[in-house]
Order: structure tokens, then sequence, then C-alpha cells
């Protein structure tokens, strides 16, 4: 069974009295612990239809499955309680609550599912990304790197079927981003998790196993790549 159907998916807008084609029939189908990137130059629709593939917007033609739940069918509450209940994100800027400690940011999916313990399942998520005496500063004051990891913490909190990281990397030096990727292949292979990834790069991109590039919108490869992280396990 696939954890994520992508059929025929198409996407305009229309802008200035012309329509705009941002995807064009794009088709794929990934398996449940499925790495998975998506690359292409700025403007190709990458993060687009990482934003269909969620259910965050609709497609124009074309459907998504989503642990075999049809998105398109849903209103939009519907399709927030599907993201809930399945899916973690992970932004290239943090898109974590000013007002929220550490701590409580990693605590609110888990408090909007109503789980008991929350608290304590947090604070152990911030130990495993190294953070663990940091869950009470506010992300004004911590680096860039703290945040992404508070964000990784956060994304597998309820231990989501599928993680959707949109340019991971993008606000990080060299040295913190190898810090922030390996945490995030190191989590996502001890939660079994399907991981779908927006990146310009390639180096990042090639530790997947199946990378597709996108050029003005549609699929122009389509590559099974050997995955180291799993053949040094």
């Amino acid at each position: 069974m696939s954890i994520l159907r992508v059929e025929n998916l198409t996407k305009t807008y229309t802008s200035g009295g012309r329509e705009l084609t941002v995807l064009h029939d794009v088709n794929f189908s990934l398996e449940p612990g499925d790495t998975f990137a998506i690359v292409g130059p700025s403007g190709s629709g990458k993060t687009t239809l990482l934003g269909l593939c969620a259910g965050l917007d609709r497609a124009s033609s074309g459907s998504v499955f989503l642990n075999e739940i049809r998105l398109d069918t849903l209103s939009e509450d519907q399709r927030a309680a599907i993201r809930n209940q399945y899916v973690g994100f992970i932004f290239q800027n943090f898109q974590l609550l000013p007002t929220l400690t550490a701590l409580e940011n990693v605590m609110v999916p888990l408090e909007l599912r109503g789980e008991r313990g929350a608290q304590k399942t947090a604070q152990a998520l911030l130990e495993r990304v190294g953070l663990g005496q940091r869950g009470h500063h506010y992300p004004t004051q911590l680096s860039g790197g703290e945040q992404q990891r508070v964000s990784l913490a956060r994304a597998f909190a309820n231990r989501p079927k599928l993680l959707f990281a949109d340019e991971p990397t993008g606000n990080l030096d060299t040295d913190t981003s190898a810090t922030v990727v390996d945490l995030l292949f190191e989590l996502n292979r001890e939660a079994g998790t399907t991981l779908v990834l927006v990146t310009h790069d390639l180096e990042l991109a090639a530790r997947t196993q199946r990378m597709i590039r996108i050029r003005g919108g549609a699929v122009v490869e389509d590559t099974q790549l050997i995955l180291n992280d799993r053949m040094t396990e």
C-alpha cells in the first residue's frame, strides 16, 4: 500500500487575465519508509508540489492520495485533521511559535491530538536532538541550528507516517546543516517515516533513495539512488 500517491497532478493560476501552469501532469507513488527528494530551480514548482501533497492547497486537476485517503475530495478542515494525524513538517524558516518555549513548541502537536504525557514526550524528543537543557528558552534565544533541531523534535512528536521537509538547511551554515541533516535521517530511520524533501542541494538529495527533477512544472527526471544511510546501518 502506498503512503503517498500523486496522479496526473496539475496546478494553474490566473494572473493578469492569463492562465499560468505551475505544475503539469505530475505522477509518482511512495511506499512506507521511502526517502524522496524533489529538486529543481527556483520557480520550477517544487514547493507548490509539496503543498499539494500535504493538502495545504488544491490541485486544478488530478488527485493526491495520502495513506490511501483522497485529499481532493475533503474539506479544508478534514485535510487539516488528516495532516494532524499523519504528517510532520520541517520548514526553511523553522516556523516556531515565538511566544512559546522550545518545550512548548514541541508539545503543540501532542496537545492538539489530546495525548497524555505531552510534556514528558516533548522533553524526551528535545533530549534526542541534543537540546534537553534548552527547553525553557524561547526561539529568539536559540541559534538557527537549535531552532531547526526544535522543529525536528516537533515534526516527529506526533509520530508521522509522512514527513515533508522544505529546504530544511536553507538558512543554516555548512557545519550546522550537516548536524541537522544527520539528525533528520537518523530520526527518520528510527521512526520508519516516509520523507519527502524539497531542496536545491543535490548533495542532500543524493542521500535519499529516489529523486525527481522538476523544470517548468513538469517532471524531467526520475532517478533511483543508492541510499548510503541504509547501507551503512
